[in-house]
């Protein structure tokens, strides 16, 4: 029996990717040797845009800025959690100016209770709100002492989670949050420890292979019913169908040349 979901508004920030390039490699999907058609990238970032609009989100838009082609990839700006707005300190010097631009514009649309991180923390891409805890990733880009600072920050609790394999360099590449008790993720992208400890906290979870993780079918978001996630996930899209959620399937395979996907695209912005 199918469990029955609910859908509920969510806040997202987006950034138009005006400026995406990959000119650097700081992960290994980056390969600058290969061509990258940056109209076809707009377009489908727009689709995206549109999608979360017509399922009836709110979607700002914060100016993108010339020379920082991976600002397009919101989520890693900020953590945002009852109004508090945790600002990114980027590991890598190609994503350092990206952090102030994001700071300012949360400043200038209301956020008052705002800090930047004091050690490396590449926002919503390592970490995954629940609801009840924050799950931290580690093990290539934040660093493990940011976890306890989130920890004092949000006055929520932490869980840390140690990936294992570089092409799932950000925890949202390999799991996903689909609401407070529900989680997908990849197994192999995480040590023996972090991999019994989901286990654990998640034992109904959608786990997924090998196929549909190549594919960033995990770096997806969801409302709680509806789950936008990358088109060429079909198995677990088929497995979210059997779960009782909405799969809805995009292509952003232009993006997927710089390591991202639908989530890295979005910031979700979560008000007390």
């Amino acid at each position: 029996m199918r469990t029955a979901r609910t859908a509920r508004p969510r806040h997202y920030l987006m950034c138009r990717p005006t400026h995406f390039d990959v000119v650097y490699s700081i992960n290994p999907w980056m390969d600058p040797t290969k061509p990258v058609d940056t109209p076809l990238a707009i377009a489908q970032w727009e689709q995206l845009r549109r999608v979360y609009l017509d399922l009836g989100h709110t979607v700002d838009v914060i100016d993108p800025l010339p020379g920082l082609p991976d600002m397009v990839f919101a989520a890693n700006g900020a953590t945002v959690i009852d109004g508090r707005a945790l600002v990114a300190r980027f590991r890598d010097d190609e994503r350092v100016n990206e952090a102030p631009a994001y700071h300012d514009w949360l400043r200038d649309h209301g956020f008052t209770h705002l800090r930047t991180a004091g050690f490396v923390n590449e926002g919503e891409g390592d970490y995954l709100f629940t609801g009840e805890w924050l799950l931290a990733g580690t093990g290539f880009r934040s660093d493990p002492r940011s976890h306890a600072e989130a920890q004092e920050y949000f006055e929520r609790p932490v869980i840390s989670l140690r990936l294992v394999d570089p092409h799932y360099y950000h925890l949202d590449t390999a799991l996903a949050v689909l609401d407070e008790k529900t989680i997908a993720y990849h197994p192999a992208a995480f040590s023996p420890g972090s991999h019994a400890v989901l286990r654990q906290l998640f034992p109904d979870a959608i786990t997924v292979g090998d196929a549909d993780a190549a594919v960033f079918g995990l770096n997806m978001t969801s409302d709680g019913y509806n789950v936008v996630l990358p088109q060429a996930a079909t198995d677990l899209a088929a497995a979210l169908r059997e779960r009782g959620f909405n799969p809805i399937g995009v292509d952003l395979s232009e993006l997927l040349k710089a390591g991202g996907s639908v989530k890295c695209c979005t910031l979700e912005l979560r008000s007390a």
